[in-house]
């Protein structure tokens, strides 16, 4: 029997805490799969994911016992959690946890998100800023303004709830993200990205189609395409025919002069510091992809190869097409590989390409989106830069790199 635990352990901070809970799961001879550790105003939360081969009953008991002989010692108070229960273990009642994010914030919101969420049938558990010490009224610096609410409430349907905020938000100029509260929340370890209008300003193709002649009949099948209008594959192998004939020399003129989306170096210097696996998967061209992969250091990449002949573009691409379905396939496959759970993965990207990726992770997030993606999507940033992707997982900026 292979039962994953969440154990977490909190109280006032001291120092040693973390050595005594890894020698207290030694011993009692539980795998260490993945484990956090948060501090707030002086009080921690250490959380750390096992696996056990005993009922989670049994395990939960022989943990509480060897603890005990700790506890004073180390001042914080164990918890365990089997995350199967865990999901249901408050019948009809929601935990939701509901993330406001903007470049700063009109005087009157706070009191109108509290009105909100009384019309919702919502009760504000806890709330907490994730965002520096710049003023909330003035413009902010580029991470932005940001509260996590901790919400409860009774017979919620959260896919109204998520529509309602997401509506409000976009009439006040605001970013409002609702995901359920779980075990898993801060536990994500693989995050997933889309390469063209996500990680870069510019569709590439486009780009190269400018150079070719070609730029207004294929940045309208971009288009249609992104919107989900035609067929990914089929709206493809139609640009790319358009590009036959491209010089190989073009290709790095275009990487050069690539523009990052705000806050991308921000979030990736943040991601690999705090042991996140990252990739590119994307519909575009891997000569960009490796660039980016070159340049910002992504784990890995998987997109489409062109086929160049003699120095230049055939207007073909090696098989098999990067399109939605693989996207999603590809994020399964690397979670599979590194041994990371469904649950643990994340994905982010702008079009109705990336929405069978969005789906199939553990949490899919709309960036700066098309109006199909972001309905959706469970999770949507259209205000602030990548980096905001930070406080969605749930990270203080007092912990963050930020320069």
């Amino acid at each position: 029997m292979n039962q994953r635990l969440l154990v977490r352990a909190t109280g006032q901070v001291r120092p040693h805490q973390l050595a005594v809970l890894s020698q207290v799961l030694s011993e009692c001879g539980v795998q260490l799969l993945d484990i956090d550790q948060r501090v707030t105003l002086g009080q921690t939360v250490l959380e750390a994911l096992v696996l056990c081969d005993e009922t989670s009953s049994t395990m939960a008991s022989r943990l509480h016992s060897a603890w005990q002989t700790v506890e004073e010692d180390t001042g914080l108070v164990l918890s365990v959690h089997d995350l199967e229960q865990n999901t249901h273990a408050h019948g009809q009642a929601s935990d939701l946890v509901m993330t406001l994010m903007a470049t700063h914030l009109p005087a009157d919101l706070l009191a109108q998100m509290d009105r909100k969420f009384s019309e919702c049938g919502l009760v504000i558990e806890r709330m907490q800023r994730l965002s520096g010490p710049s003023s909330l009224i003035e413009p902010a610096p580029a991470e932005g303004v940001c509260f996590e609410y901790h919400l409860r409430g009774e017979n919620i349907d959260v896919d109204t709830l998520r529509q309602t905020l997401l509506r409000f938000g976009a009439e006040q100029g605001v970013d409002i993200a609702l995901q359920k509260d779980s075990a898993w929340r801060h536990q994500r370890r693989l995050i997933c990205f889309d390469m063209d209008s996500t990680l870069i300003k510019a569709e590439v193709i486009d780009e190269l189609a400018r150079r070719h002649g070609v730029f207004e009949a294929v940045a309208a099948i971009t288009e249609r395409a992104m919107r989900g209008e035609i067929d990914f594959q089929q709206s493809f192998r139609e640009r790319m025919a358009m590009l036959e004939g491209l010089s190989e020399s073009v290709l790095e003129e275009v990487a050069d002069g690539l523009e990052l989306m705000d806050g991308l170096e921000r979030l990736m210097v943040n991601l690999k510091r705090l042991g996140y696996r990252t990739a590119i998967l994307s519909g575009g061209f891997t000569y960009f992809a490796r660039y980016l992969q070159k340049r910002l250091g992504f784990d890995e990449v998987h997109a489409n190869e062109l086929v160049i002949e003699q120095g230049v573009v055939t207007g073909e691409v090696h098989l098999p097409i990067v399109d939605a379905e693989r996207k999603a396939e590809l994020l399964k496959e690397i979670a599979e590989r590194h041994g990371i759970a469904p649950e643990q993965t994340v994905a982010v990207g702008d079009g109705a390409n990336d929405l069978k990726m969005l789906a199939a992770a553990g949490l899919g997030i709309a960036f700066h989106a098309k109006p199909l993606v972001r309905e959706k999507a469970r999770l949507s940033l259209s205000i602030l830069g990548l980096d905001a992707i930070l406080y969605l997982l749930g990270h203080d900026a007092r912990g963050l790199y930020l320069q």
